[in-house]
C-alpha cells in the first residue's frame, strides 16, 4: 500500500501542541509518513488557535500560505483542525474554498477514517464534532518537542466561564484524567529520556473537581515525584483561588517540583475582576502572593494581565500598573482585550478603543521589563541548575539552555559562555550577567 506523506503545522498554545501530537499519533506509520517540509507533503494539516483575534488572523494567514503548496508543491489535501473550525465551522467552509476538510478540537480519533474517505473521493468538507474527547496514557502520541522535555495535559475543557473567554465553547467543560493515567504517561516519557515535564490544562488547580473519586492536584504531584529519573516538574496555568496551602507546601518541599508557578491574575481591581467573572479580590490576591513569597522564598512567579477590558477606566489601569511596579512578578504576560463574539464581555458597554489598549499594553510591558532586568541582575554570582538545549541561535560558539526559572517557549534563555555539556543534561551554572529576559553564565565544573 502506498504511503502518503503528511505534515502538520501547529499554532497557539502548548495545549494545542499536545492535540497535534495526539492527532499524528493516530496515523498508522505503514500508511502515513510524517515529514517536516510542507513542500514535500501530500497532506497538510494546520492545527489552529482561535482564542483571540490575533490568533484567528495568524491561523487564517497560515492556512492561506500553506494552501499555496496545492499549486506549487505536492499537496493534494489541505486539512484545517482545532479551535478555528470548532468556532466558525460554517463560515470557514464558505470563506476558505482552498481547504478540503475541517475538523474540530476533539476529532483526533476520527482523523484516519476522515482522511481515508477524502482520499477515496468523499465530498465531505466539514466534520466538526462536539468537544468531548480526552486523551489518556493509552492514546498514541508522536512527541514533537525536544527529547528531554514535554508537556502533559492533565485535563481538558474549563468550567470557570470568565466573561472574556471562549474556551468552554471550543473545548467543552472540565474533563480530568485519572491520576493513574497521567502517571503512566509520565513514566513512559521519562523512560524515553524526558527529564522535564510541564503539566498543563486550562486550569490545573481545578484538576479532579469533575470526578467523584477524590482526584486532586496534590495527590497527582505526589505520584509524579515518585518517578525516579524525572528531574523537573513544572506547573502552568493555576487559577489563584485553587492554590491551596497543601499545594504550596508541596512545591516548597519537593525538590523535583520547580519553584515556579504560573498564576494568571488578569487584573487587580475588584470592579474589573467582577466584570471578568473572576473569583477573588485584590485583598485575596495580595494575601496569596505574600504567602507564596513567604513559604517559597526562591519562587519564580509568572502571571498575565488583560488591559483595556470594557469599562476599565484610567484610574483602574493605574491601579494595575502600580501593583505591577511593586515588583511581585518575575515573569509577566500582557494581553490587549479582544472582543470575542459569543462571550459575555463582548456585550458590555464602554468598550475601550484599540489606541487605549495599545498604550496601556506598552506601559505595563515597559514597567515589567525594568523589574525583570533588576531581578535578573540580582542573580549574578548564584549557581543555578540549567537544562542544556543546544547551540545558541546567535552563534555556534555558545551553548544555550533554560534555568529552572524559565518555562519553555514563554520565558527567556540562558547563554552558556564556558563549559561543556550534552543536550538534555541539567548542569550547575554560575550566572555572570543578564539582560531583561535572558541570563548568561558558565558551567561549574566538578
Amino acid at each position: 500500500m502506498k504511503k502518503h506523506t503528511i505534515s502538520l503545522v501547529s499554532l497557539g498554545c502548548p495545549k494545542n501542541l499536545v492535540d497535534a501530537e495526539v492527532m499524528l499519533g493516530h496515523l498508522p506509520p505503514d500508511r502515513y509518513e510524517i515529514v517536516t517540509d510542507e513542500a514535500q507533503a501530500e497532506i497538510i494539516i494546520v492545527n489552529t488557535c482561535a482564542f483571540i483575534q490575533d490568533a484567528q488572523e495568524e491561523s487564517v494567514d497560515t492556512i492561506l500560505e500553506v494552501a499555496d503548496y496545492k499549486e506549487n508543491g505536492n499537496c493534494r489535501l489541505l486539512v484545517v483542525s482545532g479551535c478555528l473550525p470548532q468556532r466558525y465551522r460554517e463560515e470557514l467552509e464558505r470563506e476558505l474554498p482552498e481547504v478540503d476538510l475541517f475538523v474540530g478540537t476533539a476529532d483526533a480519533p476520527r482523523m484516519v477514517t476522515l482522511l481515508e474517505e477524502k482520499i477515496a473521493g468523499s465530498a465531505l468538507r466539514q466534520a466538526v464534532s462536539e468537544p468531548s474527547f480526552l486523551y489518556d496514557h493509552t492514546t498514541p502520541r508522536v512527541k514533537s518537542s525536544p527529547f528531554y522535555s514535554t508537556y502533559i495535559k492533565i485535563a481538558e475543557g474549563c468550567a470557570n466561564h470568565c466573561s472574556y473567554c471562549i474556551i468552554p465553547r471550543l473545548r467543552g467543560t472540565l474533563r480530568s484524567r485519572s491520576i493513574d493515567s497521567v502517571v503512566a504517561e509520565a513514566r513512559r516519557l521519562v523512560s524515553q529520556g524526558v527529564v522535564e515535564i510541564n503539566l498543563i490544562a486550562q486550569d490545573i488547580t481545578a484538576y479532579g473537581a469533575d470526578r467523584s473519586d477524590g482526584t486532586n492536584l496534590p495527590d497527582l504531584l505526589r505520584g509524579l515525584t515518585d518517578i525516579e529519573d524525572l528531574r523537573w516538574l513544572r506547573l502552568l496555568y493555576a487559577y489563584p483561588d485553587g492554590v491551596s496551602d497543601e499545594l504550596i507546601e508541596l512545591v516548597a518541599r519537593e525538590e523535583k517540583i520547580c519553584s515556579y508557578l504560573d498564576i494568571p491574575l488578569q487584573h487587580i481591581d475588584d470592579g474589573m475582576l467582577k466584570q471578568m467573572n473572576r473569583r477573588g479580590s485584590e485583598q485575596q490576591v495580595r494575601e496569596l502572593v505574600s504567602k507564596l513569597r513567604e513559604r517559597i522564598p526562591d519562587l519564580t512567579l509568572r502571571t498575565s494581565f488583560i488591559v483595556g477590558f470594557p469599562g476599565e477606566m484610567q484610574e483602574q489601569f493605574e491601579k494595575l500598573l502600580s501593583f505591577v511596579e511593586e515588583g511581585h512578578f518575575d515573569r509577566l504576560g500582557v494581553f490587549r482585550y479582544s472582543r470575542e463574539e459569543g462571550t459575555a464581555a463582548a456585550e458590555l458597554p464602554e468598550q475601550n478603543p484599540e489606541r487605549v489598549k495599545n498604550e496601556r499594553y506598552k506601559l505595563l510591558m515597559k514597567a515589567q521589563a525594568r523589574i525583570s532586568f533588576r531581578k535578573n541582575r540580582a542573580l549574578a554570582g548564584r549557581v543555578e541548575p540549567v537544562l542544556v538545549e543546544g547551540v545558541s541561535e546567535e552563534t555556534e560558539l555558545l551553548l544555550r539552555g533554560r534555568s529552572v526559572r524559565q518555562a519553555p517557549d514563554v520565558d527567556g534563555q540562558v547563554y552558556i559562555t564556558a563549559g561543556r555539556a550534552e543536550v538534555g543534561q541539567i548542569v550547575p551554572l554560575r550566572i555572570t550577567d543578564s539582560s531583561e529576559y535572558d541570563l548568561i553564565g558558565e558551567i561549574v565544573e566538578d
